[in-house]
This record gives C-alpha cells, sequence and structure tokens, in this order.
C-alpha cells in the first residue's frame, strides 16, 4: 500500500471521541449532565474563565494601553532649515527638501514650522503644509513686497 494523503490516518488510541453530554440517562450523561445541582457553575451563560478561576489571572496581566494613530505624522521641517538650505524665490516642495535631505522620505506629509524668522524672499510653498507663524510671515513679506512696488 502506497503513502497518499487519503491513506494517512492517526495511530489508533491516538484520537478520542469529546464527551457528548444531555444526550438522555442511557448515555450516563444525562439530567446534569456532569454539572452537579445547583449553584453558579450548573447554569448556563456563566464563562469558562470564571468557572476555571482564570479571571483573576486575566486582571493581573498587565495590557497594552493606549493607541497608534492611523494618520501619519508629518515631517518636520524648520525655518532655519530653509534658510541655510534656499536662496530668494525658490520654490519649496517635497522633492526639493528630499534633494538636500531636509526629510527621509516623499511618502509622507512634510509641515514647515516657524521657530525663527524667514529671511530669504519671495518663496513659494507646493505640496507642502505651513504653520500659521510661517503664513502670517509669508503675508508680511507679500504686504512689504507690494509697498515697496507702488
Amino acid at each position: 500500500m502506497s503513502l497518499s494523503l487519503h491513506t494517512i490516518s492517526p495511530n489508533k488510541g491516538a484520537t478520542k471521541k469529546r464527551k457528548r453530554v444531555g444526550r438522555g440517562n442511557s448515555s450516563g450523561h444525562g439530567t446534569y449532565s456532569t454539572r452537579g445541582q445547583k449553584g453558579q457553575k450548573s447554569r448556563s451563560g456563566v464563562t469558562g474563565l470564571k468557572r476555571l478561576g482564570m479571571k483573576k489571572q486575566l486582571l493581573q496581566i498587565p495590557k497594552a494601553r493606549g493607541f497608534k494613530s492611523e494618520k501619519p505624522k508629518s515631517q518636520v521641517v524648520s525655518l532655519a532649515q530653509i534658510n541655510n538650505n534656499f536662496k530668494d524665490g525658490a520654490v519649496i516642495t517635497p522633492k526639493s527638501l528630499l534633494t538636500r535631505k531636509l526629510i527621509g522620505t516623499m511618502k509622507l506629509p512634510v509641515k514647515i514650522l516657524g521657530g525663527g524668522e524667514l529671511k530669504i524672499k519671495d518663496v513659494k510653498f507646493e505640496r507642502v503644509r505651513v504653520s500659521e507663524s510661517v503664513k502670517k510671515q509669508l503675508e508680511e513679506q507679500k504686504h512689504k513686497n507690494t509697498k515697496t512696488q507702488k
């Protein structure tokens, strides 16, 4: 006889049929179905964990708290870094920031944070988020430029 998938079977005595309770008195496990008479353990709806005394153990185990956000964190670039790496009239995009190694990847969002003064002029930010303080500085620059042109 050759060995193939349909001829494989466990050794004799390796498997045992599970105890079927509540199938009549002639089965030997009728009436109270091996649960005894009264009490919490004889009733339905009591979890096995509670019956086995594992609830206390479960409560004692330290749990991992908090959660991890699905939203990606922005890569942060400061105004000081922009002042050092760009010149007047530059267009700042994630690609230009990546070429100057100010960010690690283009897959994550980028945000420019204030924390200093924007010294270069006529800067444009494309596909980059900008903090409120940087927005104010850009508006002030535009305002100054319009005054000097008039």
